[in-house]
C-alpha cells in the first residue's frame, strides 16, 4: 500500500440496469461483488464504504435484484450484482438473473477485480463455483471473500481457510483468500489494499 493510506472518501448510488446492457460505459475501473442472496454481500459494501445503508440490505434475502453501479471517490465503481440461489425465487427469475449477469460480463469491458463472497461456514455451492469459473475463463482477476469471520473461533477459522484453499488451487485468476467480517470490518485494511491497486492502473505489475 502507499504511504498515504487509501481511503473511501464519497460513494453515490449512480444507476441499475435491469438487462445487463444499460449499463456505465465511461471509462472507470469496474469492480464487482457476487454472492449468494444470504451471504450479507449488501452488508459487506456498506462496510467497506463505511455506509450503513448505501447498498440496501434486509432480513429476506434476495434485495438486489438488479445490476446496482455506485461510484466511489468519483474515480471507480463498484457494481453490486445480483444476489442467485434464493429458494423462494422462481425458476424463472434465477434464469433471469444469471442472463443479467453474463450479459453484462459480455458487454462491459471495464471489470478489473471481482470479489466473490462466500460464508466461510460453509463449503461453496455449484452456483457459487459456475460463477468462479465464469469470471476464472473471463480472465477477471477475483478475491474469495469468506464473510461472517465472527462467527467461528479461531480454530475454526484456521481449518476452514485450510478448506478454501484447496477448492480454489486450481483457479488461475484467484489472486487472494481472505476471511472477512462486515460486522467488525475485519480485514477491511486488506481488501481495500486491493482495490487500490486495482484502481491506481498497477493491475499489471501486481496480477
Amino acid at each position: 500500500m502507499s504511504e498515504t493510506e487509501f481511503r473511501i472518501l464519497s460513494s453515490e448510488f449512480i444507476v441499475s440496469s435491469a438487462s445487463g446492457r444499460d449499463i456505465v460505459e465511461d471509462e472507470l475501473p469496474q469492480i464487482v461483488f457476487t454472492g449468494k442472496s444470504n451471504v450479507g454481500k449488501s452488508s459487506l459494501i456498506n462496510s467497506l464504504l463505511n455506509r450503513k445503508k448505501l447498498a440496501k440490505t434486509g432480513n429476506r434475502p434476495g434485495k438486489t435484484r438488479l445490476i446496482n453501479f455506485f461510484l466511489i471517490n468519483s474515480s471507480f465503481y463498484f457494481v453490486d450484482l445480483p444476489g442467485y440461489g434464493y429458494a423462494s425465487v422462481s425458476r424463472s427469475e434465477k434464469q433471469k438473473w444469471g442472463q443479467m449477469m453474463r450479459t453484462y460480463f459480455t458487454e462491459s469491458d471495464n471489470v478489473k477485480l471481482a470479489f466473490s463472497i462466500i460464508d466461510i461456514r460453509h463449503d461453496p455451492g455449484e452456483h457459487d463455483l459456475k460463477l468462479i469459473e465464469m469470471l476464472d475463463g473471463l480472465k477477471i482477476p477475483q478475491i474469495i471473500l469468506l464473510n461472517k469471520k465472527d462467527k467461528l473461533s479461531n480454530n475454526q477459522l484456521f481449518v476452514r481457510k485450510k478448506a478454501f484453499a484447496g477448492v480454489f488451487s486450481s483457479f488461475s485468476t484467484i489472486i487472494d483468500i481472505l476471511p472477512y467480517s462486515a460486522t467488525i470490518h475485519y480485514n477491511r485494511d486488506k481488501v481495500l489494499e486491493h482495490i487500490e491497486r486495482i484502481t491506481a492502473g498497477a493491475e499489471n505489475d501486481q496480477y
